[in-house]
């Protein structure tokens, strides 16, 4: 006789062909993603839905795809400026930037600092949702591995510059040159390219179209930091253009 199985076990089950089951279609993104455009990630997604779900259906979220050697240098050099100066370097996590933010978040009841590289925002902005919890957490480190070894540093540049949000409804840097510079993004300047890379923390409260004091402020850190990090050749440096 066949032994009945408990609904505990039932559940078991089917959540462990769900892991399963995403693990197969992330480990076949990532794949598929190394070598072919992304032509839309999980952010917009949700964003898409968001906007459906709240009755605004002329909202429209997309990104035209670009390689890198149609993107200005400067923007690579501003993003990395701005969010993850050890890019070229780490695999995929920056240590000393986790153990600050740690550090700072214990002393710190307003403000959360993160410490999220450019691997990290990639993976997340890609397969996950936004937000924050310890599951979407764990999730992305282990799609930031998977990324960091399959992927090659200027392809998750690449992708990141494609997908990352620069404004309501506006991804990729394509998208935010052509709105915001009327231009294609291999002719942006450095300034435009430092103003862009400052709304990054939050695009949808920072705008390049009505900059801020803060948002000035930041493009203005930014271009001292590029600068600081040597310029164009920082990029030809690390095989990043």
């Amino acid at each position: 006789m066949s032994q009945r199985r408990s609904p505990a076990g039932w559940l078991r089950r089917i959540l462990l062909r769900a892991v399963l089951l995403l693990a197969v279609v992330w480990g076949g993104g990532i794949l598929l993603f190394s070598v072919v455009p992304v032509p839309f990630s999980a952010v917009m997604v949700e964003r898409q839905l968001g906007a459906w779900l709240s009755g605004d259906f002329g909202y429209v979220a997309h990104s035209d795809w670009v390689g890198m050697d149609e993107i200005s240098p400067w923007m690579g050099l501003a993003v990395i400026a701005a969010e993850d100066q050890k890019f070229p370097e780490h695999w995929g996590f920056d240590v000393a930037a986790i153990e600050k933010a740690l550090a700072h978040n214990e002393r710190s009841d307003s403000r959360i600092r993160g410490a999220s590289t450019l691997s990290q925002q990639t993976a997340k902005n890609v397969f996950l949702w936004d937000g924050r919890s310890w599951l979407r957490k764990g999730l992305e480190a282990g799609l930031t591995v998977g990324i960091e070894t399959v992927w090659s540093k200027r392809r998750i540049l690449t992708v990141y510059l494609n997908v990352a949000e620069f404004g309501n409804g506006v991804f990729g840097v394509e998208a935010a040159a052509q709105r915001y510079f009327h231009k294609p993004a291999s002719r942006l300047t450095m300034s435009e390219a430092a103003l862009l890379a400052a709304v990054l923390p939050n695009p949808l409260r920072f705008r390049a179209d009505a900059p801020s004091g803060y948002v000035r402020s930041r493009q203005a850190w930014i271009i001292r930091q590029m600068g600081q990090l040597g310029g164009e050749g920082f990029m030809d440096r690390h095989r990043l253009r």
